[in-house]
């Protein structure tokens, strides 16, 4: 909830320029306005990370615990926190899937059989969420297929929201490369859904 005075929000004043050097200096009231701004933004950059709704909680959540680990690091780009934000969820989402492959492999190395566990059936709301993961994993899956330069433009730009030059600045590459990058990449990614289309 935001503050109020007089019962007006004085959040909107406060410009994520503040907020940056607001968490420099340790402010845990900043971290709260950071978190509430943003939370929703960064949630949604982890599930198209992970094609998966538990994981994408846990990645935020280990994100902004992260965030606030290495808040003497804040900085706005071009005014906003999400390049920034954004750099940190995507190391923390890199770790998780690492961590997941690692697992797998250990996993399968000591023959662990999963467990068939029967879960009461929630209908439209547990098909719903079954049939966003399954879209978004084969949409994950076909960006995984790209390069990692055109991949990572790719999501910071269309999935992400990110303007030309907070995408070069997350990048550290010039502006001329994110555009050049993003127009090979939407091609490659249009020509790999359409191939998944027709193998369905």
């Amino acid at each position: 909830m935001q503050a109020t005075r007089l019962g007006i929000d004085e959040s909107e004043d406060v410009t994520d320029d503040d907020l940056a050097a607001r968490l420099r200096s340790g402010d845990v009231d900043a971290m709260g306005e950071v978190y509430d701004r943003f939370a929703d933004r960064v949630y949604n950059f982890c599930f198209r990370r992970t094609a998966s709704w538990s994981a994408a909680e846990d990645a935020m959540a280990a994100a902004f615990l992260e965030v606030w680990r290495v808040r003497a690091r804040a900085t706005a780009y071009d005014g906003t926190l999400l390049p920034w934000l954004y750099t940190v969820a995507g190391n923390v989402c890199r770790n998780q899937l690492r961590s997941q492959r690692r697992h797998a492999a250990l996993r399968a190395k000591l023959h662990v059989v999963e467990e068939d566990v029967r879960v009461a059936d929630h209908a439209d709301d547990v098909a719903g969420r079954v049939d966003d993961e399954r879209r978004m994993a084969e949409l994950v899956a076909a960006v995984s297929r790209l390069g990692e330069r055109d991949r990572e433009v790719l999501v910071l730009v269309a999935w992400d929201g990110l303007t030309y030059e907070q995408a070069a600045q997350v990048l550290d590459v010039p502006v001329g490369t994110v555009r050049s990058r993003l127009s090979r990449s939407r091609g490659r990614l249009a020509e790999l859904m359409d191939r998944t289309e027709e193998e369905r």
